[in-house]
């Protein structure tokens, strides 16, 4: 009897000396935490007749262009002709343009009529929140930003049509976000990352 209670206590002791290791998880179990993870990103707005939405996700765009505007800016809409142009230059060329309209009192059935009105064609996003405004460090519309695999590449004016608020050219002498463009297209470096872009402030958030 002391020979077989004294075999029982070793066999106990053993199992308690096991206890942490055999607790230890498994990192080839499948319930096992996710190491080196990518964080998901936390921009989020919303799409004009859609849901919230992160514009520079997306992976498969060779490139996302920005284009912060209002409706009540007339240099914006001055801008609406090279808007359309670019979009359908580049679009086919797999890049993704969103209109980010910046006001927060404008009503999304606005924001429809505008877009109608002018003919836009690329995906429209409602930044009443300056989400965006503040990713990019815009502070005019229209002012564009430029971004590659969620890297800013160039921001600022989108040509020089205007040399100052009442000041515009015929036509432009450079065309600033085409010429960042082709490059970023062509997986090189934009020669100029910012320009100083004319237009109206933005200085309405609430």
């Amino acid at each position: 009897m002391r020979r077989s209670a004294w075999l029982v206590l070793l066999a106990l002791l053993a199992s308690l000396a096991c206890l942490p290791s055999c607790a230890a998880p498994n990192p080839s179990s499948p319930t096992a935490p996710a190491v080196d993870a990518p964080a998901e990103s936390s921009t989020r707005v919303v799409e004009l007749d859609g849901g919230p939405l992160d514009p520079l996700a997306d992976r498969a765009a060779k490139a996302t262009v920005l284009l912060f505007t209002r409706g009540d800016c007339p240099i914006s809409n001055r801008y609406a002709p090279e808007v359309r142009r670019l979009h359908a230059e580049y679009g086919p060329r797999g890049v993704e343009f969103f209109l980010v309209y910046v006001d927060p009192d404008q009503s999304d059935d606005e924001v429809r009529a505008h877009v109608r009105d002018y003919g836009y064609a690329c995906r429209v996003l409602l930044d009443r929140r300056h989400e965006l405004v503040s990713l990019a460090g815009a502070t005019i519309t229209p002012e564009a930003a430029l971004y590659v695999a969620g890297r800013r590449l160039y921001r600022g004016r989108i040509d020089d049509r205007f040399a100052a608020l009442n000041v515009m050219r015929a036509q432009p002498t450079v065309r600033d976000l085409a010429d960042a463009l082709d490059a970023a297209l062509a997986g090189r470096e934009p020669l100029v990352a910012e320009t100083l872009a004319i237009g109206c402030v933005i200085d309405d958030l609430r």
